[in-house]
């Protein structure tokens, strides 16, 4: 099967290539860019764990999105029968849950992820939107990485 792609030139990526078959529909906005309804996922470096949630309509706008299964993180949750229907969504199968990636320029270490505002996407039909998990205790800034692997220093040094 043909990939059908197209051209778009970014202002962090410059000129990719984009699979329309990975192209979004906000049904629902992310939450603070209520006027930005198309994305795509961008794989900047195929080895990596992270892939980048690139505006269609803003070619400033990208955010990093990761799967917590990537990190070991266990992330289970509930989509509400509205959330569920407002992207579709008759089966389990169908959902592909993005979180986003907040990581510091001065200490990439202490990167973050947001695990209480999914990005839910219906792999079937491509609707997609950021849910605000309901009566949850998860956090938006869980730590990415265990500091204790990443701090280079032992206690008592």
């Amino acid at each position: 099967m043909e990939k059908n792609l197209e051209k778009i030139k970014t202002t962090r990526f410059g000129e990719v290539e984009v699979d329309n078959s990975l192209l979004f529909n906000f049904v629902s906005p992310i939450i603070g860019y209520n006027d930005k309804k198309r994305f795509t996922l961008i794989d900047y470096r195929p080895d990596s764990p992270f892939k980048w949630l690139q505006s269609m309509e803003d070619m400033d706008l990208a955010f990093p999105v990761t799967l917590c299964s990537y990190f070991d993180i266990d992330y289970q949750f509930e989509l509400s029968d509205e959330d569920a229907a407002k992207l579709g969504i008759t089966s389990a199968e169908e959902i592909l849950a993005l979180n986003i990636v907040t990581i510091p320029q001065i200490n990439p270490q202490g990167a973050t992820i947001n695990l209480l505002a999914p990005i839910i996407i219906n792999t079937k039909n491509n609707n997609a939107m950021q849910v605000i998990l309901k009566d949850s205790k998860l956090p938006v800034r869980h730590p990415l990485f265990d500091k204790k692997e990443n701090d280079g220093k032992n206690e008592g040094e």
